[in-house]
């Protein structure tokens, strides 16, 4: 399986008075236009998710629906486990059963992200440092998700970055 990890764009500095619940910062334009031509990208390289699951903030949400419309792929589920410290059972039930050939899209945040992707590729949740941009896309393969039999295939820097 290929597994694409995907950062949310950028929504802004963190602003309690205008959003009390963290969860609820939407993203920037800007962000938007720069995920818009990641998610296009995405497409040229036939990189089409066939499941495409997304932490339910909103941030993630907005960016698994512009990466959902820019690849034409599935519409995005929303997965609570990817708004936690990555714990891989999770995630697994999370997912369900999953073909060999399948790209599995996870949209989510930092530091969680990284520390998936160090779970996946290490074993370990501090195994590996990752400097993980805002849309940033990360692809690893592995059968499935289990600790340290993941293999990096690469991680996209957003243009402008």
């Amino acid at each position: 399986m290929r597994i694409l990890l995907v950062r949310h764009a950028d929504a802004g500095r963190h602003d309690p008075t205008r959003w009390p619940d963290d969860t609820l910062r939407p993203l920037t334009d800007t962000g938007r236009r720069r995920h818009r031509r990641v998610a296009r990208r995405l497409r040229r390289r036939g990189l089409v998710p066939t499941r495409l699951l997304s932490s339910p903030w909103l941030r993630a949400w907005e960016s698994a629906e512009i990466t959902s419309r820019g690849t034409r792929g599935p519409a995005p589920e929303a997965c609570g486990a990817l708004a936690e410290s990555p714990e891989l059972a999770s995630l697994r039930r999370a997912l369900g059963d999953c073909d060999e050939a399948a790209v599995v899209g996870f949209v989510g945040h930092e530091p969680w992200l990284s520390e998936f992707a160090s779970l996946l590729l290490t074993g370990s949740l501090a195994g590996l440092a990752i400097d993980f941009p805002k849309s940033g896309v990360m692809s690893i393969a592995a059968p499935g998700l289990h600790p340290g039999e993941g293999t990096l295939e690469f991680l996209w820097r957003p243009k402008g970055d």
